[in-house]
């Protein structure tokens, strides 16, 4: 008779690291880490399937882009196995990934045609439980209610490039190394990284002990100002909130003309929309650092990629 339930959370990437160098040999930088994180996520069954003998992309290829690779079929095979009624599952998490920053349960069902009664709510449960999704909320605008997120990379990657595109190329991952599709891809999934790895960050502002709360914003533009959007806030109990920007690169982030104007905006637009006396301070986080400029000191703070992979 079943008596309990056991939730196995997936590994964070120190775990991640230490798996791949102690039990598949495998001693990676921490960006190619970063990349097959963001396809694989911290699932040990998914690592396990990497050969040390293939770069990352050739194992990407492998497993997903080769006819009858390891993970070819996974997508359709692990949602029938956890969910009864696996398609309306489907149906949920293909709308969420239409939309990166989320809907709420009126959107999703709109969405997905679904009915709207203790079935639906249970479905959303159990993906939440599942890890397949994240729940939100919005800065300051509890009347937005709930918001939910795709949050499975597995799912994700899939969704975006193996369900049109297997068979067509075996070494598709590979011959997209330089192509911008795959660069707005990682710039997007590493926000994900970024929220999924929320205490190494707060680690590293040296506020892991004061209480705060993770949430977004964003407000459309109008005649007074102009749109803006913040996918991490940390709201501090000490009256100070983090603005957070995350940027993946393959070299120190350099702070443009365009871009520091885009984060004056966001600031002032944050600032004035939400009334808030508290200190607001920019927080980048990225993968190598800031390179040094007349716009990099506005940062007040920096995270870096391997500051991510700190131990709880």
């Amino acid at each position: 008779r079943q008596n309990c339930r056991i939730y196995l959370e997936s590994f964070n990437l120190y775990e991640t690291e230490k798996f791949l160098i102690e039990k598949k040999g495998i001693e990676w930088s921490h960006y190619d880490i970063c990349e097959c994180y963001m396809i694989l996520g911290g699932i040990p069954y998914y690592l396990n399937l990497l050969n040390k003998n293939m770069s990352p992309s050739q194992n990407i290829d492998n497993l997903f882009f080769k006819k009858r690779g390891a993970l070819w079929d996974e997508f359709d095979n692990l949602y029938k196995t956890l969910f009864s009624k696996s398609e309306n599952y489907i149906k949920i998490v293909e709308a969420l990934f239409k939309k990166k920053s989320g809907l709420n349960k009126s959107e999703l069902l709109k969405e997905t045609k679904l009915a709207n009664n203790s079935v639906f709510t249970a479905m959303l449960r159990n993906l939440e439980d599942s890890g397949f999704i994240r729940t939100y909320s919005y800065f300051g605008n509890k009347k937005r209610g709930t918001f939910y997120q795709l949050s499975d990379y597995f799912t994700m990657f899939y969704l975006k490039y193996v369900k049109d595109n297997y068979g067509k190329d075996e070494e598709f991952w590979t011959h997209h190394l330089d192509n911008p599709s795959r660069r707005i891809w990682a710039g997007l999934t590493f926000e994900q990284l970024c929220k999924d790895h929320i205490k190494q960050i707060k680690k590293k502002l040296s506020i892991g002990g004061i209480s705060s709360e993770i949430s977004a914003w964003s407000t459309s533009a109008t005649d007074e100002h102009d749109g803006a959007q913040i996918d991490l806030l940390i709201d501090r109990r000490d009256r100070i909130i983090n603005v957070c920007e995350m940027k993946f690169s393959e070299n120190k982030f350099e702070i443009q003309k365009d871009y520091d104007e885009n984060l004056r905006n966001k600031l002032s637009v944050f600032k004035e929309v939400t009334g808030t006396n508290k200190a607001v301070q920019l927080v980048m986080v990225t993968t190598y650092g800031l390179k040094k400029n007349m716009y990099s000191t506005r940062i007040q703070n920096e995270v870096t990629m391997a500051d991510l992979f700190e131990k709880e």
